[in-house]
């Protein structure tokens, strides 16, 4: 079975036919529990999310800020394991049919095996990876596994990131370009920031045409009009998992989840 790059290649079409960015929500698999996780992400995209990232729980998550190492941590000694995050990946794509993408440190899929790990995302329905740490010079056996199977292979760049550098990174990947909007890991912030609308400058001025989507601090709907002023996708982490982790239980996380989703994108269509 082929994997769902070009679900995520006409979605982000679509999002820019229809003169908007594309709302990408991001939460990690196991997350209160694995049904929890995917019920919260069922209702990111019931919400109005257009594309999810699925997070593979990792002890040491050099990206991510502490909101997010807290959800991996409670997923993690709930004995989460990559089976669940394909299980994750399997029954939203099937309940949604929207696409979701993995974003995952290297080193767990270097142990699984690239092959397979890739062919067991792509019999699950997913459109791909967002791999932040794998150095574009060292990412050829996995970009040669994930197109065999129909997967994007989405880097990062950031603001430090050198114009040559941007050509590499935007020259090797697929789906789109993950712009980290400032220096740091992963969280809430009061402003987003000139930065990031400068990187997506310097991103597209690769001439890839690939899509530049924004993540790393926006939290509210106010925050993803500004983003998706410049950026053809807005990413959201942290506020989501905040919405699960402050929630007085389950039922209400959830609801977070979906009511935050309905705000964000009424942000990226600019009607916040």
């Amino acid at each position: 079975m082929s994997g769902n790059i070009q679900l995520l290649t006409d979605t982000l079409a679509g999002a820019k036919a229809e003169g908007r960015s594309a709302l990408i929500a991001y939460l990690p698999a196991g997350f209160p529990t694995v049904d929890g996780g995917i019920e919260a992400i069922k209702a990111a995209l019931d919400g109005g999310a257009d594309v999810v990232e699925v997070g593979l729980p990792h002890s040491d998550p050099v990206l991510d800020g502490p909101v997010i190492q807290t959800a991996d941590d409670i997923a993690l000694r709930g004995g989460v394991k990559i089976a669940h995050v394909m299980l994750t990946v399997k029954e939203t794509y099937a309940a949604t049919g929207k696409p979701i993408l993995v974003m995952t440190y290297w080193n767990p899929i270097d142990r699984y095996g690239v092959e397979r790990f890739t062919a067991e995302l792509a019999e699950a329905g997913g459109a791909g990876c967002i791999l932040p740490d794998l150095p574009v010079q060292e990412s050829a056996l996995w970009r040669e596994h994930a197109e065999k199977h129909g997967l994007a292979t989405v880097f990062v760049v950031a603001p430090s990131s050198k114009d040559e550098r941007l050509a590499q990174i935007t020259g090797a990947g697929s789906g789109f370009v993950y712009a980290a909007s400032l220096m740091g890991v992963t969280g809430t912030r009061a402003s987003v920031g000139a930065q990031a609308h400068d990187l997506v400058e310097r991103t597209r001025a690769t001439g890839t045409g690939l899509p530049v989507c924004v993540g790393l601090g926006v939290s509210n709907a106010e925050q993803a009009a500004e983003v998706a002023g410049f950026a053809d996708g807005v990413i959201v982490g942290s506020a989501f998992v905040k919405r699960m982790l402050d929630a007085p239980d389950h039922a209400a996380g959830i609801e977070g989840v979906r009511s935050l989703a309905a705000d964000l994108a009424k942000g990226v269509r600019g009607q916040a």
